[in-house]
């Protein structure tokens, strides 16, 4: 991987990490754009969410690490069960996903127009993170593990199943951002793990890199999000992924 390459992929993976918009989509489509293989630089683009982690560990340091973080603990760990259970279970069939490019293409566009919906599908209540329940989390985890398909967009799943659980949607929006610290670190720290000893000096590296520029894209990109869905709300993210997805399938089906 030449230092474009690393540039283009990690600024796709924080400016979309914690957007509606499916980073993993963004980065097979990226992927395909730039002519790269399905299974080419696969543990690094799993790798660099370790620097979208640190930005919202940066952000919210106060939640994880004040006298009430105690609280928050066995809520993160709740919601993150399904995933874990599911992510295990279903490891190779989702890899086997991840080499399809039309799959974001295709949830691109369905859950697009789940977001034009969103809140009226699931209407914002006033609940704010302290006040879930155990079951309210699980359920919140079920729905996180919607984004196990490429280009559903982990966000926005977990988005949506804050909302059905009656949280605001500020809360909503940032119980997604702090549920995907212990989901993206399992599944970054499985894979690095389970492909250490085939990593180079230079694949390290670039994944050192990465992680680098990841983190400062989705600092900014988060800051802008949580100010934003306040006031405007979730739809000029539906009309991009129905835009983009449509895009890449017109590319996909009748010019590749």
């Amino acid at each position: 991987m030449n230092w474009i390459e690393n540039l283009i992929l990690s600024v796709v993976e924080g400016l979309t990490e914690f957007l509606p918009v499916s980073s993993t989509g963004h980065l097979m489509l990226t992927r395909e754009w730039m002519g790269m293989g399905p299974d080419e630089h696969e543990t690094y683009l799993i790798a660099i969410q370790f620097g979208a982690i640190v930005s919202v560990l940066t952000l919210y340091w106060k939640k994880f690490f004040s006298a009430a973080a105690w609280k928050l603990y066995p809520i993160l760990l709740m919601g993150f069960i399904p995933a874990a259970v599911l992510g295990f279970l279903f490891d190779d069939l989702l890899e086997q996903m991840l080499k399809a490019p039309w799959i974001p293409g295709i949830t691109l566009i369905v859950f697009g127009f789940v977001l034009l919906k969103i809140e009226k599908l699931f209407p914002p209540g006033n609940k704010e993170i302290e006040d879930l329940k155990p079951i309210d989390c699980i359920k919140i985890g079920l729905f996180q593990c919607l984004a196990m398909i490429p280009g559903v967009s982990r966000s926005a799943a977990t988005i949506a199943g804050g909302l059905q659980g009656k949280l605001s949607r500020h809360a909503a929006t940032e119980f997604s951002f702090l549920l995907a610290l212990p989901t993206l670190a399992a599944a970054g720290g499985y894979k690095l793990l389970k492909n250490w000893d085939s990593l180079t000096t230079n694949q390290l590296n670039d994944i050192v890199l990465g992680n680098v520029i990841s983190f400062i894209t989705a600092f900014f990109a988060v800051k802008f999000f949580i100010q934003y869905i306040q006031s405007k709300g979730f739809a000029l993210f539906g009309y991009y992924r129905i835009a983009l997805g449509s895009i890449f399938l017109i590319y996909w089906f009748f010019i590749k």
